[in-house]
Formats: C-alpha cells, sequence, structure tokens
C-alpha cells in the first residue's frame, strides 16, 4: 500500500439537504498517500524496455514533419483536451465543437457543455506554454491551469485548493459507500507541495515521471472539481518541460478514454503499491498515442497539400493571404474573416479576398446563407479530426 487508510465520521450538517436516507452519521476510510519526492522505483527490464519505447515513440513525433508548426501543434493539444473532458464524461462530436469554438471566438454565445470543453483546450495550451518558460512545476501554475479550466464553474473554486472531504463514487451527499475517498483536505497543501517537488526532479525517465505525478495528483484529488483534466495537464507539463515533447503533445487522452475502465484501474494499483501496472499501462497508451498522432499529422499535411493544389490554378503570387490561411487552417477547423486575421496577421481586406478565393477552389466550405457571421469550414479537415479524436 502507497499509503495508509484513516478511519473518519461522517455526520450529517443539518443545513445541508440531503434525503433522509443519507443524513445518519457513519464511517468511511479516507486514503493518505505516501509522498512521492523521494520515491524509489525499480524497472524490470520488460518494463524499461515498455518505457523507452514509448518516449522513443513521442521523439519520433516530435521528429514528424513540422509544416507550419503551430497549428499542428495546437491541434494535438486541441485534441489531447478534448479526450480528457471525454474521460470525465463531456462529450461533443468534433464538428458541433469547432463550429462552437469559431463562435465563441467571433463573441458570440456557446452553450455551457462547449464551453466547458473550450476551456479544457485554453487550461492545456496554457498548461504547455508554461512548461516551456518554467525551471520547476510549482502550485501556482497548477492552481493557474485549474482557475482557466473551471471558470465558468464558479461552485468549483477555481484556483483554489479543497478546504473539505471530497470522494469518488456512491453518492452526491456524503462519503460512506464511496469508490475512492482521497486525504482529508488538512493534508492537500502539503501532498501537492511534495507533487511538485518530484514534478521538478529530473532523476527519473521522463515517461515515468509524467506517469507517477499523474497519478499521485488523482490520488491527492486536490480540487473540488476538475481534478482528472487538470492532472492530465500535468502530464504534459512534464514531457514538455523534460524536453521530450518539444513541439507535439502525444494525446495520450485518447486512449485513456478508449481504455477507461483500464486507466481507473491502473491508478487503484498505482495505491496498492503496484506501480509496475499502472507504468506499463500508462507506457502502452503513451506509445498508441505517439504512433496515432505522427499518423494524423502526416495526413493532415497531405489534406493540406491537396488544398494548395486546389488553389495554384488561380496563379497567386507566393506571398497571397490564401496561403498563410491554409497553414492556419488546422488549428481552425472552422474559420471567419475574423478569426482568420487574428490567427495570419493579415488585413482584413487581403483576408476577405483569401477567405472567397478558397471558398471558390473548394478548400473551404460555407456554413450557411447569411452573409452575416458568416464562417467556412475547412473541406475534408474535420473527417480527420473525427478520427484522431476517435482514436482510429
Amino acid at each position: 500500500m502507497r499509503g495508509t487508510y484513516v478511519r473518519h465520521t461522517w455526520r450529517h450538517n443539518p443545513t445541508i439537504y440531503a434525503p433522509a436516507r443519507y443524513r445518519k452519521g457513519c464511517s468511511y476510510d479516507a486514503f493518505i498517500p505516501d509522498p512521492i519526492s523521494e520515491i524509489d522505483i525499480a524497472l524490470p527490464a520488460t518494463l524499461a524496455a515498455a518505457i523507452s519505447e514509448a518516449e522513443n515513440a513521442i521523439a519520433a513525433l516530435n521528429l514528424a514533419p513540422p509544416g507550419f508548426l503551430a497549428p499542428l501543434a495546437r491541434l494535438l493539444l486541441r485534441t489531447e483536451s478534448i479526450a480528457s473532458s471525454k474521460v470525465e464524461g463531456l462529450q461533443m462530436d468534433a464538428r458541433s465543437l469547432a463550429r462552437a469554438e469559431a463562435k465563441r471566438d467571433e463573441g458570440r454565445h456557446v452553450g455551457a457543455n462547449a464551453v466547458e470543453i473550450l476551456a479544457s483546450i485554453d487550461a492545456m495550451e496554457l498548461a504547455v506554454e508554461r512548461a516551456s518558460t518554467r525551471d520547476a512545476v510549482t502550485l501556482a501554475d497548477l492552481l493557474d491551469i485549474h482557475r482557466l479550466l473551471m471558470a465558468s464553474a464558479p461552485h468549483a473554486h477555481p484556483g483554489e485548493l479543497r478546504t473539505q472531504q471530497n470522494w469518488i463514487g456512491g453518492n452526491d451527499y456524503n462519503p460512506c459507500g464511496a469508490a475512492f475517498v482521497p486525504p482529508p483536505p488538512e493534508h492537500v497543501a502539503a501532498l501537492v507541495d511534495d507533487l511538485c517537488a518530484f514534478s521538478s526532479d529530473d532523476a527519473l525517465p521522463p515517461l515515468v515521471q509524467a506517469a507517477i505525478a499523474h497519478a499521485q495528483f488523482e490520488t491527492i484529488h486536490p480540487f473540488d472539481d476538475g481534478n482528472g483534466r487538470t492532472g492530465r495537464a500535468l502530464v504534459h507539463v512534464i514531457l514538455r518541460r523534460r524536453g521530450l515533447a518539444r513541439a507535439y503533445v502525444p494525446p495520450v487522452s485518447v486512449i485513456l478514454a478508449q481504455k477507461k475502465d483500464r486507466y481507473i484501474e491502473g491508478l487503484t494499483m498505482f495505491r496498492e503499491d503496484d506501480v509496475t501496472d499502472w507504468l506499463e499501462m500508462f507506457a502502452s497508451a503513451a506509445t498508441q498515442a505517439a504512433r496515432l498522432a505522427e499518423r494524423y499529422l502526416r495526413r493532415i499535411l497531405e489534406l493540406q497539400e491537396q488544398w494548395r493544389a486546389q488553389l495554384r490554378p488561380l496563379g497567386l503570387r507566393s506571398d497571397a493571404a490564401a496561403w498563410a490561411v491554409i497553414d492556419q487552417l488546422p488549428a481552425h477547423p472552422v474559420v471567419s474573416v475574423r478569426i482568420a486575421v487574428a490567427a495570419t496577421g493579415r488585413t482584413r481586406p487581403a483576408v476577405a479576398n483569401a477567405v472567397d478565393q478558397l471558398a471558390r477552389c473548394g478548400v473551404l466550405l460555407p456554413l450557411g446563407e447569411s452573409a452575416r457571421n458568416r464562417s467556412w469550414e475547412a473541406a475534408g479537415l474535420l473527417d480527420l479530426i473525427a478520427g484522431l479524436e476517435a482514436g482510429e
């Protein structure tokens, strides 16, 4: 066991509503994990080989043809964020979310489910950006990621460590009968400090460090809500900080979402001190994710070249705005003139003309007939993104 179970008694607060059957007092066991800042990990030969295979796959992904780097990198971050939300039961198909994202970027209203998933994308981008500029992982970084992630959920106390007991499974009114009860709130701050110290060290292989940090984060469950998505963002903070995923993140959550039961079982095994089982599962997911991402990056680069071939008959100059819009489309599968102006840095008249040219040659497909708030979908791109998000 990588920690200690401590028996607690739950007493109902009469000022908080609960059905009669949940008002009686009861006992439950909260788990207080051991610190990990000085954890000693012995890697059996087969596990060491699996870790090496995963890290080599991530390294190969980051040697993939770069294309126009930032849009492709954002596409993978977007995919990871959406899959991480899917693990928590937040689902939207790729096309609906892309259209919602374009509406939001235009300053228009979008539904609550889309807002929450889009916040995951913003939080993941912040996490990876911070990781590339920081020497250490800090509590402030984790709080900022959580604050952005849960900005639309004020009752989750965005950017604040929890001050009350939480639990996983069971009922909404008490932790009695829960599948897992994390440590009581008075232990959280010290455990998170220890986690940050571990995440800032370079003694272990990057993938081992990321896997253990994530499992410990989920065990601590330091926030009222949003723990899973914040904890999966921590994985990419570490992989970027350690230099393994310098450009492209492997969308590990795509694989974890497909194997959710196995993922939860792995986290449970970690708490029971079967770290090997957890590391094997995580390494396998990382390998599959990296290879999946590399395959799709190549397909998207091929699609972009197809778009350029469709545009060439127009005889445009090499510095025409239409070429710049094509470069940016992987990050913006649904685009408007306003979004394209922001993405390319070109003038509005130049971009409006470019969008018209791309629509005429079939690269952009108009959404709706209204001249106001008009947007276009990049032909063929969302089908590729849907396949990537589904892990196909």
